[in-house]
Formats: structure tokens, sequence, C-alpha cells
């Protein structure tokens, strides 16, 4: 497993590494990166890390960057250029599958849901998927998503709701 934590004698948030042994969660060591990576929200699939970034050498604002796991370490980010633009992008989600990358970019300079496929040659162009004040995209097992509802008046956020929108499959 692999988790954020402030903890007592360390600056800030840090990641860290555990080990599952004997029904528990030990063994748990620093999991070593760059704090110029400026690491934000992020999503883990296999040993590869994808997560949000206003670094710098990205296309702008916040990017969507991946590094490889190496032990204890991170390997040095790689900028998704394909899907980032001179706006934002962050809060990435990779399915189960590792086949569809999802994000929260801007629409009209709201929130808004994209989807990437991995084809042969990579990551493809993204598409947009639900435009205007959604975020933070999650699929569960079945393929529904769940993302939050971002509601503002005079654009000022007054609250966010999370929403479920069903897979329909064969329509």
């Amino acid at each position: 497993m692999i988790f954020a934590s402030a903890r007592e004698g360390f600056t800030g948030l840090n990641w860290f590494k555990a080990e599952f042994k004997n029904d528990q969660w030990d063994n748990w060591k620093l999991l070593e990166f760059t704090p110029e990576y400026e690491v934000g929200e992020l999503h883990i699939h296999n040993a590869t890390i994808y997560f949000h970034s206003y670094m710098d050498g990205g296309k702008g604002d916040m990017d969507i960057w991946y590094s490889e796991i190496e032990g204890n370490h991170l390997s040095e980010p790689v900028n998704l250029d394909i899907i980032n633009t001179e706006s934002r992008e962050g809060w990435p989600y990779i399915s189960p599958d590792g086949k569809e990358l999802w994000y929260t970019g801007l629409y009209m300079g709201t929130p808004a849901i994209f989807r990437s496929i991995k084809g042969i040659d990579g990551w493809e162009h993204p598409e947009m998927i639900i435009s205007q004040f959604a975020g933070e995209p999650t699929l569960d097992k079945e393929g529904n998503l769940y993302f939050v509802h971002h509601y503002f008046n005079d654009g000022t956020m007054i609250e966010a709701d999370i929403y479920i929108a069903k897979r329909v499959i064969g329509k």
C-alpha cells in the first residue's frame, strides 16, 4: 500500500509504502521523491503513480504527470503532454485494467471530466465526458462514474455533492 500522511518526525505531507503481512500493515517506509515534483492528488496503477503538479516543465498551470515506483523511490516524472493544456488538469483516475485515464480539466472556466483511452502507442487525445462543475472522477467495477458536482453562486463555491452516472451497456 502507498499512502500519504503527516507524521511526527517528518516535515509536511509525505508518501509512505507499507507491506501487508500476517493480516496487518507493517514495515512502512518513506517513499522518496524530489520535493520539486510538488506531488498532488494521485492514483496508482501497478507500479505507476499518476499525479497532478504545478512543477516546472509542464504545459502551464497544473498538469498530470506519472512516475514509476522503483523500490522506495520514484522515477523522474513524465508529463502526459497529450492530455495537458495551458489550463488546469488534475485529479487523475486510472481504470483497473489500465486502459482509461479519467481526470478533471477545465471547460469554459469550470471543472469538467475528461477521459483518455490507452491505445497501442500510448494515451490518446482526451474527450470531454461531463461538462461544467464536475470533477474528481472515480469508477466502480461496473464502470459507473462517481464524481463531485460543484455548486457555485456568484463565483463562490457553495457546496460539493457526490453524483453517479450509471454506465448503460448496449445503448
